[in-house]
């Protein structure tokens, strides 16, 4: 079976409610829910005092989408209680795991690990269901049209955190530092037995796409809690230094909102973050600060890479204009990004947000096989 056909027969049979039993493998998708208790008071703090955007009335603090949600895990059949695990992390303004599922099979299958599927806050199924409603959105598409003059890339599929960004960019690291303490949590709950799932003293690595990289680094670099001491990260078109990320995109977020969220980040934030967060800058803090440009603590950044790079890989793609190459060798530093980074190029038309394509105009077996080229070393490296 092609990946493109696999791809198709995941999404039909993915559910968020059950247990599905993929019959002509192992696998089994099993869904669990997450409570979020466990929260810095300064995140809830920061979100109630942000005014909510005009197409959602509800304080970011009071989205109870946000602060239960559900999600799956790939795991093999009769499996009770397992000793391994990986956290698939995903990209920006993600809304759906459809293009997900074949990644998580393919390193469920030649791992061995269970794969959880763990979405970043306000991500996926985090957020209202009228966040990704075409007809419901429209009309805002058309104020910020109305509003930003020479607006590019504004679409109903990122209009909502274009909005939310344009009018409060600190809520990117806010979010970032809430999915921080998410996984806190979550890996937490696995290492302590807690988890219905997992072994107490469960391996956790990490395969981490796009933004979800970010927030890996973020997780490795400040290490809350001592939790992520032993994890593996792989890295696919991900790492990249935020200074040298584009996001602007049609399915990510519009010119204005990306421009905007970069100047804040990189001047008021970047030297101001202090004055901001009114407080000084804690350990989570530092560890984003020093993702976001080459300068900023720069050998707390360089060094740490250096001596964990037995534990990190990365592969980027030369065509890939959102994370560039560059930016994340320039994340990891001349002497590391050598030995744990490599740029791959494929035969066919993609883009970042479309890696493996699964129209019909590429053929299927060179799909395929760029798909295995990419997960066979993400699967030998996680196992």
């Amino acid at each position: 079976m092609t990946f493109i056909e696999r791809f198709r027969e995941l999404k039909a049979l993915f559910s968020y409610e059950r247990t599905v039993k993929l019959d002509d493998t192992s696998l089994e998708i099993r869904p669990f829910q997450f409570h979020q208790v466990f929260i810095n008071q300064e995140i809830k703090q920061l979100q109630h005092a942000i005014s909510p955007p005009a197409f959602c009335p509800v304080p970011d603090d009071n989205i109870e989408e946000n602060n239960v949600f559900t999600y799956t895990v790939f795991v093999h059949k009769g499996v009770v209680r397992t000793g391994k695990a990986i956290l698939l992390l995903h990209g920006l303004n993600e809304r759906s795991w459809e293009k997900y599922l074949p990644w998580a099979e393919e390193l469920a299958v030649k791992t061995g690990r269970a794969v959880i599927l763990f979405p970043i806050a306000f991500h996926m199924n985090r957020t209202p269901g009228s966040w990704h409603n075409p007809r419901m959105l429209l009309p805002y598409v058309n104020r910020r049209k109305e509003k930003f003059t020479s607006l590019h890339n504004a679409t109903f599929a990122n209009v909502a955190l274009s909005s939310r960004l344009s009018e409060h960019p600190v809520r990117f690291y806010i979010s970032g530092k809430e999915s921080i303490f998410n996984l806190w949590q979550l890996i937490g709950e696995i290492k302590n037995g807690q988890h219905p799932l997992f072994k107490e003293g469960a391996s956790v690595n990490i395969f981490a796409y796009s933004i979800g990289a970010l927030l890996a680094q973020v997780l490795l670099l400040s290490n809350p809690g001592q939790l992520a001491s032993g994890s593996r990260l792989f890295m696919f078109c991900g790492g990249t230094l935020f200074s040298r990320m584009d996001g602007s995109s049609r399915d990510i977020m519009d010119g204005e909102s990306s421009l905007t969220l970069k100047n804040y980040l990189l001047n008021d934030f970047l030297h101001e973050g202090r004055r901001i967060l009114g407080r000084k800058e804690d350990f989570l803090e530092k560890a984003f600060k020093s993702m976001l440009s080459l300068d900023k603590y720069r050998p707390y950044r360089e060094n740490f890479f250096r001596e964990n790079q037995h534990r990190i890989a990365a592969i980027t793609l030369k065509k890939d204009t959102v994370i560039p190459t560059t930016g994340v060798a320039e994340a990891f530093g001349k002497e590391c990004a050598g030995k744990i980074l490599e740029e791959l190029d494929f035969p066919y038309e993609y883009s970042h947000q479309v890696p493996f394509p699964v129209h019909n105009r590429v053929a299927p077996e060179t799909v395929q096989q760029c798909f295995s080229a990419v997960f066979n070393r993400a699967a030998a490296f996680l196992s």
